[in-house]
């Protein structure tokens, strides 16, 4: 596996509230991993809802005992909603923080991913498909049937998710697993890049260039390029050949 990850603060934004992380080496019994989060919560709580869920999910990862990916990046995820939380409760500026999260781990030709909120997984191969599912209004009102999937991305309520770690406890997360072939991509990403650029638009990037860092730098480059109406947190990882 190669991997780069990179996060830019965006065109609009004064702050960067998102946090990532990335290891193609051993994370306690995980082979490798791969995190997205994506604070929200004011200045000083977005920044810090992400890094504490990140750091949190790392230093649970470090010590567990168990060796099956689903399990533990379920109990890293429920480590750090009880973290966030407590930290919220002991600091009134940072009540109402929360972040997203998306984590993943190839593990023996499979990618394990697991999801809290509206930051996603991608598996690119000679096409793009969305892994994970979006926990936001707008993805309710499609499934539901009262909005069209064109629509979505520009209705005005695009950025209200209805879930996020650090709320409530016990957090729900979606968990999902999926086979790999040789020269398949995978990009976790913040709705930075996703409200910028079109699917389509990032497969074309990701298959135009030949390594993660190249592909990763120009997915920024263009979601600043559209505007960059928020933080930009990419992690794109190519499995070996």
């Amino acid at each position: 596996m190669r991997v780069y990850s990179v996060t830019d603060i965006g065109r609009k934004r004064s702050s960067n509230q998102d946090f990532i992380y990335a290891s193609e080496q051993p994370v306690g019994n995980l082979p490798n991993l791969m995190i997205v989060a994506d604070g929200m919560g004011g200045h000083n709580g977005g920044d810090t809802a992400s890094r504490c869920t990140v750091e949190s999910m790392i230093e649970y990862l470090g010590q567990a005992q168990d060796k099956r990916p689903i399990p533990l990046l379920s109990e890293a995820i429920h480590y750090a909603n009880e973290q966030v939380i407590e930290k919220a409760a002991s600091d009134r500026s940072l009540e109402g923080m929360g972040t997203t999260v998306v984590a993943a781990s190839i593990v023996d030709g499979y990618l394990y991913v697991a999801n809290v909120g509206d930051s996603r997984l991608y598996l690119i191969d000679q096409e793009i498909a969305q892994i994970t599912r979006d926990h936001s209004l707008v993805e309710e009102m499609v499934r539901m049937g009262e909005l069209q999937r064109k629509d979505a991305r520009s209705h005005p309520d695009k950025n209200v998710i209805t879930r996020a770690v650090g709320v409530k406890s016990p957090v729900r997360i979606d968990f999902f697993d999926v086979k790999l072939e040789e020269g398949d991509f995978i990009l976790l990403c913040s709705d930075g890049l996703t409200n910028m650029v079109e699917d389509a638009e990032i497969l074309q990037i990701v298959k135009k260039y030949h390594s993660p860092k190249e592909a990763a730098c120009h997915l920024v480059n263009e979601a600043n390029k559209n505007g960059g109406k928020d933080n930009i947190s990419v992690v794109l990882a190519e499995v070996d050949r």
